[in-house]
């Protein structure tokens, strides 16, 4: 399997611009949200993807807090469950970013979809949003959910070379996921697995 970064510059010789990454992503996300198969027991609820629109584009990720109910200390993406006044999975996405981070909505631009995730433990089904931010947004850290927030390479974490398997038994069932280690960081579980879904479609 070629390297996303290849997938994307082939046509433009050298190193691929920050629109042509953007080109690329846009034409392989889904253009309108599934419709999440919740059964009788997940919740819903949607992250954002947020790729900062920089001369290397970038992911913002977040560490969540230890103190959080579900998936403490985890690399995660802007995101939770929805609300009542949320009046859509895309509103979700938008204001848990702007509650997380601090970043407003006017600099995200909604660039599509990619397929739903559910989380086999805390039990939700989310829509990963991606988004396209644009630069000069400030940060405004909510230390009650989020513990730190830094930037990782789009390139870098597209690359199946920079990503393992690894395996863990829990209840008798042995269950197999992707792990990202970045900066000292272990990108895994859902965080992983959407990356990959992104990282799958842009190498097809």
């Amino acid at each position: 399997m070629r390297k996303a970064f290849d997938m994307v510059s082939e046509h433009g010789g050298g190193g691929a611009t920050a629109r042509q990454w953007r080109e690329r992503i846009e034409a392989h996300l889904d253009r309108a949200p599934s419709v999440l198969d919740l059964g009788q027991a997940l919740k819903p609820a949607a992250i954002l993807l947020p790729i900062i629109e920089r001369e290397e584009p970038s992911v913002l990720l977040t560490k969540r807090s230890d103190n959080m109910p579900t998936h403490a200390g985890q690399i995660s993406f802007p995101g939770g469950r929805v609300h009542a006044g949320d009046s859509s999975l895309v509103e979700t996405a938008l204001r848990e970013l702007e509650e997380e981070t601090g970043i407003r909505r006017e600099f995200v631009t909604v660039a599509g979809f990619l397929d739903p995730y559910e989380t086999v433990n805390s039990g939700f089904m989310i829509l990963p949003v991606v988004g396209f931010v644009r630069e000069g947004f400030a940060l405004q850290v909510n230390a009650d959910e989020v513990a730190e927030i830094f930037e990782a390479p789009l390139e870098y974490l597209c690359d199946p070379q920079n990503r393992s398997r690894m395996s863990v038994e829990r209840q008798g069932v042995m269950r197999e996921f992707h792990t990202i280690p970045f900066a000292g960081h272990t990108i895994w579980g859902a965080t992983a697995e959407i990356i990959v879904n992104l990282s799958g479609r842009l190498c097809a």
